[in-house]
């Protein structure tokens, strides 16, 4: 091998590894007088910060200088007995410059391994613990495994347990080392980026069993109503959000409905919002109802809350066995639109409404009489649908144009869960494209009697 290609001669003014105070030096033949236990060429080892106890490595990015070739470190852990790794660096027709650093065991090694290492290259009696020890020390770094030869069964092995490739002894030159550490920090690369992405499939995989099963399932076995819904949380990529929903029918006919809307976004407001519906559901079989239920669910809501300004909305609606009247109470929340044939829909009043939970400690919630007569339906909503933007301009749609919107989708003769697709569709093409904000819609229905 010749002094240029395994870097005895003079370096170059752009070589960071041998620069001098006073400018370049060249770099003498290595002495065979034996070496301190752990001496990286280039650069004092008090600069190397110890590793032990670090979190795991994250893989060394590349150094880069503007007027040079790119520049790899390679870290040989081992006694190197042929003297093969003695330059300070390999470089083979002006391609990357492999910077070497020597340790002869792994606990040397473990004071040089900082984020400048690409590469170890492990030269042990025991090469296969070595390699699992150092797989534990640097998670992050491409290993490679010197063999006596390509028939080595060590070097199978070594691949198997994780090494990135071998390099067999009599093999060691420029060109050789340059295109084994290339190719191992590459591979390292590439298997480090498909365990994040394998990694991130089965957490996304966890999350979404996770939501579907925290999504309500109502219980209205018996219930002469209809019922449809549709959820669409504003988080990419997410099925819940903050907006939470539920319908009961207790032992005595009662169906009882809500709706609601915990402020902000995010996976907390998606936990709060779990905790709301189920407390309600817990409350609602117990007996309570009305003011009393509200105001045990905003010391819930106290209680579970991470920030004092975190509040949330809520629509509660009892409806009476017989399906003919029923008691409305609002938090805060938007009323409900009611649509009976032979009149138009339009929102039912809001008056006596109550603010939302978790504002006003003292506060209280008046029942709000609704009379439901024959075939009707009754659509409670968030927030979600009725802010979303009408074309390219600041106008919203606001709670007459969803009014409105229902109105022609009736008209159609659309019903139940396509009256609901519909309607978010046409929500969707008006803010041209999806809704920024969590969408909670139920349908409640009582059918014309045959």
């Amino acid at each position: 091998m010749s002094a240029a290609q395994r870097g005895t001669d003079r370096p170059s003014a752009t070589d960071d590894v041998t620069r001098g105070a006073e400018g370049p030096v060249a770099v003498p033949t290595p002495d065979p007088a034996p070496e301190p236990e752990a001496a990286p060429v280039s650069a004092p080892e008090s600069s190397a910060e110890p590793a032990a106890g670090a979190a795991p490595l994250p893989l060394p990015r590349q150094r880069q200088d503007p007027s040079g070739p790119p520049i790899f470190t390679l870290l040989v852990v081992g006694d190197d007995p042929t003297d093969a790794f003695t330059a300070p660096w390999f470089q083979e027709n002006g391609g990357p410059r492999i910077r070497v650093l020597r340790a002869r065991n792994l606990t040397a090694a473990g004071r040089l391994l900082t984020d400048d290492v690409h590469c170890i290259l492990l030269d042990l009696p025991d090469v296969l613990d070595g390699l699992r020890q150092v797989l534990r020390l640097a998670p992050g770094t491409a290993v490679l495994v010197l063999t006596d030869g390509a028939d080595d069964g060590r070097a199978a092995e070594a691949v198997r347990v994780g090494a990135q490739d071998h390099l067999a002894r009599h093999e060691v030159d420029a060109a050789t080392v340059t295109r084994a550490v290339r190719y191992a920090v590459e591979r390292k690369r590439a298997d480090l980026a498909q365990r994040q992405l394998t990694e991130t499939r089965l957490l996304a995989q966890e999350n979404s069993r996770l939501e579907r099963g925290l999504l309500p399932t109502p219980l209205l076995g018996g219930a002469s109503l209809r019922f449809a819904a549709r959820y669409r949380p504003g988080r990419s990529r997410a099925l819940l959000g903050g907006d939470f929903y539920d319908t009961v029918r207790a032992p005595d006919g009662t169906v009882h409905a809500m709706i609601g809307d915990v402020c902000g976004h995010g996976p907390d407001a998606a936990a709060l919002g779990v905790q709301l519906r189920i407390a309600w559901r817990a409350l609602t079989f117990a007996g309570l109802g009305g003011d009393t239920l509200l105001r045990t669910l905003q010391q819930v809501l106290e209680h579970e809350r991470s920030d004092e300004e975190i509040f949330a909305t809520l629509c509660t609606i009892d409806i009476a066995p017989d399906a003919r009247s029923a008691d409305l109470h609002l938090a805060g929340h938007p009323a409900p639109l009611l649509a009976t044939p032979g009149s138009a829909p339009d929102v039912l009043p809001y008056t006596e409404g109550g603010p939302a939970l978790g504002l006003l400690p003292d506060a209280r919630w008046q029942r709000i009489p609704v009379r439901l007569r024959g075939e009707w339906s009754l659509m409670l909503y968030t927030d979600g649908l009725i802010e979303g933007r009408i074309g390219q301009g600041t106008q919203r749609l606001g709670q007459d144009g969803m009014v409105a919107m229902a109105a022609r989708l009736l008209a159609e003769g659309l019903r139940g869960e396509e009256l609901l697709d519909a309607a978010l569709a046409e929500a969707r093409g008006l803010n041209g494209g999806e809704l920024t904000d969590d969408v909670a819609v139920v349908l409640l229905e009582r059918p014309k009697r045959i």
